[in-house]
């Protein structure tokens, strides 16, 4: 029964002790401790079990149960001092409290008290403020009141004294006064309501409107517009009513402006009108002397009148320009069949110096005004058709280009049909010097360089490109770059390609006997030295040109107007040049491919089963190798500052000469075994002169480019394979289909069927080998469309070593 109450005390003590995570954890912060009886998740079989691991260790059961009676005495004696001390804890918060609500309340009034003197204090300040505030609000308005008076006082008495001024002419007195009553009138402008200050200001607009008509029937009576200058010269008052006229209206500057000038150019519209010899081109330098002449007069006469920002030298020069460009155009449409080039061109030029002598001189911040520049009605169709023309940029140095000179563009149809005649017979004289010299003549300087007609068209093209981008930057450099396009084209046909030397049938060759025999005179290449001098130098002239129309399209862009760059194209001449050279190289191909030929063909035709033995290389080799150093070493000269366009022919010849090669020994049937051998060690010595192709005949060696290198070595391992398939027993077949396989990688029966042929093989032993080759083919990959191998073939430098090995087994042979 103890027990159980115990049980039963124990579960109420835990649930009435029981703590939520948050305060155990808070406890933790507070109280650290790593005692396991201070944990929440105490366990008290995990305790004793950890007091007690094993059964000896129960020995000690009565310290460890002494320790714990006297650790809860310690904690007994703990609580008990805490219960004592917190006794009197509540009756001493009680009195502390009641202290600090007393100290609150005592707090409060001195606070209150602070606050009543404060307001007090705020009170008295206004008091003493408010009159000075309303001596300020005073001294404010008073100050504004006498200066208001005075601007008043200032105004009417300057409206009386502009008013008398005024009727008195005494400009210099009224440029000043009325300045400074203008700017006293703005002031007034939020006073406008107040009659009198209205009246006042009606009165200044008065007396402006009549200082404004006064001045310009004081310029209308000393310039009048029918009639001379006035030759007493310009007066002191005229020059002070152009300061007066600074102040008033711009419209006053403008008139005053315009109609000075309109009266000083009047002379020049007589001289030089439409129906007058002077106004013709060839006498266009009066036009830009007469102006020289009036403005040192208007320098010397007027130049103090007038004030300075006003600029009137530039004015009276821009708006002789835009009378000059609307003249030159009249006369010029008017009298259009009688202007020849030369007379074109020889206007021009004057009036760009005379542009560029205005550009030194002046400026040029006049040209966008519109001061004086308004046109006759008769000539409204003239300016309109020059506005709606597209934009030139001009350029940043000459700010006055083309302000004349623009009326020339509509002409310069004349220069451009100029220099499509003169190209023309500078081509047809190209053709007859040509025909007259002949073509560059084999060891000559002239051999295989460019034709120094090519230089002279592109210094030609120049030149007229320089020249017309002076005259203009729009339309016409668009139609001179369509005769330098046609140009270019009929250089090409008629000096390049249409003397390019003709390719010829060969009849004669090299026959089997002349072979065997080894003479030492065979057949020459078919192009004499001298024709393959002609290729190579015409090969060398369409490259200088390719790369000059490069830079002539780049130089036309730069030219032209931005707008029309896209315009500018000259690929499909660069595209031309592109085939002669092309053209050239095949040419070189196939003169030494032909030379070949017979050689190649003899070969074939070669009783190569009844060869008897192996001895150094075959006639037709030598032959070859002969045309070879022949024709090589020349072209390789002449195309010197081509180097590319040589690696061109090697490779092209390489790519030509193999294959056919290959083809001439599958026709070499039936073939022994001292025959294959033989073919072999000829197919070695062409692959060597081949490999040293490009310096061939040369005391400077030079290494052969990569791409060269490696395409020789791929054709000729090919055709060096197919000797080696030829030389190897067919018998046992599999092991001789296998080594065809491995050798030559090839899945095609064609070419299986060849080296069948050529090793002369019955069609009964030859039809069992193909169907074994069918058979030994190994499977295709998935989606291929055919047989395909893919083993890898020996080295270059593993099959050179096998040469040499057979060389020597040769050597010992013989």
């Amino acid at each position: 029964m103890m027990e159980e109450e115990e049980f039963e005390f124990a579960e109420d003590l835990e649930a009435i002790l029981h703590l939520t995570p948050e305060v155990q954890q808070a406890i933790e912060q507070v109280f650290p401790s790593q005692d396991p009886l201070d944990r929440a998740d105490f366990n008290a079989v995990e305790y004793i079990n950890t007091l007690f691991p094993t059964e000896q260790s129960l020995s000690n059961i009565d310290d460890v149960v002494s320790k714990i009676r006297l650790k809860i005495r310690r904690l007994d004696d703990n609580i008990r001092t805490v219960v004592r001390g917190q006794t009197n804890v509540g009756q001493d918060g009680r009195q502390a409290l009641e202290e600090a609500q007393v100290a609150i309340q005592q707090l409060f009034g001195k606070i209150k008290d602070i606050k009543d003197k404060a307001e007090k204090s705020e009170q008295m300040v206004k008091e003493i403020t408010r009159d000075i505030k309303q001596l300020d609000h005073a001294k404010r308005h008073l100050t504004t009141s006498i200066t208001t008076l005075n601007h008043l006082h200032m105004l009417a008495g300057g409206v009386d004294s502009l008013e008398a001024m005024t009727r008195k002419r005494q400009y210099g007195e009224v440029a000043n006064l009325l300045q400074g009553v203008v700017n006293v009138l703005e002031h007034f402008y939020k006073y406008m309501g107040i009659t009198q200050i209205r009246q006042l200001s009606e009165r200044v607009k008065a007396a402006q409107s009549e200082l404004g008509t006064q001045i310009l029937a004081d310029f209308d009576e000393a310039f009048p517009s029918q009639g001379s200058k006035r030759p007493g010269g310009p007066s002191n008052v005229l020059r002070d009513a152009c300061l007066v006229a600074n102040v008033l209206d711009p419209r006053i500057k403008q008139e005053i402006i315009k109609k000075f000038i309109r009266q000083h150019l009047s002379e020049y519209l007589v001289l030089f009108q439409e129906n007058q010899d002077a106004a013709w081109l060839d006498k266009i330098d009066r036009r830009y002397a007469w102006i020289k002449r009036q403005l040192v007069d208007y320098e010397e006469k007027y130049g103090r009148m007038f004030p300075e920002e006003w600029c009137m030298t530039e004015r009276i020069a821009v708006e002789f320009c835009h009378i000059s460009r609307v003249e030159l155009a009249k006369v010029m449409r008017t009298r259009a069949r009688e202007i020849e080039v030369k007379l074109l061109l020889f206007a021009i030029q004057r009036t760009t110096n005379f542009e560029g002598l205005l550009a030194k001189r002046f400026t040029g911040g006049t040209l966008t005004d519109d001061v004086g520049n308004e046109k006759e009605e008769d000539l409204a169709k003239v300016i309109f058709s020059m506005l709606t023309e597209p934009k030139k940029p001009k350029p940043a140095d000459n700010p006055f280009h083309g302000i004349i000179s623009k009326c020339f563009e509509p002409h310069l149809y004349v220069y451009i049909e100029s220099q499509d005649k003169n190209l023309g017979e500078l081509i047809n004289r190209f053709v007859a010097d040509f025909r007259a010299q002949g073509p560059p003549k084999a060891g000559t300087e002239e051999g295989g360089a460019v034709l120094p007609s090519c230089a002279d068209l592109f210094v030609y093209y120049k030149k007229c490109m320089v020249q017309c981008s002076q005259l203009s930057t729009g339309e016409p450099m668009i139609a001179l770059t369509t005769i330098f396009q046609k140009f270019l084209r009929e250089y090409a046909w008629k000096i390049l390609s249409g003397n390019l030397p003709k390719s010829t049938s060969n009849s004669g060759g090299l026959t089997i006997s002349s072979l065997l025999k080894e003479k030492e005179a065979p057949e020459a290449a078919k192009f004499t030295v001298d024709e393959l001098c002609l290729i190579c130098s015409i090969l060398s002239t369409a490259e200088y040109c390719l790369a000059t129309t490069q830079q002539l399209e780049e130089k036309l862009k730069e030219k032209v107007d931005k707008l029309l760059v896209e315009r500018i194209n000259l690929t499909g001449e660069m595209d031309t040049f592109s085939t002669v050279i092309s053209n050239s190289i095949q040419l070189l191909v196939q003169d030494l491919d032909a030379a070949c030929d017979p050689a190649l063909t003899a070969m074939s035709k070669m009783p190569w089963q009844s060869v008897e033995h192996v001895g150094d290389q075959s006639p037709y080799v030598t032959s070859i190798i002969m045309h070879i150093k022949q024709n090589v070493p020349i072209i390789r000269d002449n195309l010197a500052s081509t180097r590319k366009y040589f690696t061109q022919f090697c490779i092209k010849f390489t790519n030509a000469f193999i294959p056919k090669f290959i083809n001439h020994l599958f026709r070499c049937k039936p073939v022994s075994m001292v025959g294959a051998e033989q073919l072999l060690l000829d197919t070695h010595s062409l692959k060597t002169v081949l490999l040293d192709l490009p310096s061939i005949g040369s005391q400077v060696l030079r290494k052969a480019p990569a791409s060269y290198t490696k395409i020789v070595v791929k054709g000729m391992t090919r055709a060096e394979m197919i000797l080696k398939v030829v030389m190897a027993p067919h018998e046992p077949p599999v092991v001789f289909v296998d080594n065809y396989i491995k050798l030559l990688a090839d899945g095609n029966p064609e070419t299986f069927q060849k080296i069948l042929d050529m090793k002369g093989l019955k069609r009964s032993e030859q039809s069992s080998m193909l169907e074994l080759f069918r058979q030994r083919l190994p499977t295709p990959p998935s989606g291929a469309d055919g047989p395909s191998l893919s083993f890898s073939t020996p080295t270059p430098e593993q099959e050179s070593s096998r040469i040499r090995k057979l060389e020597k087994l040769i050597k010992k042979r013989l």
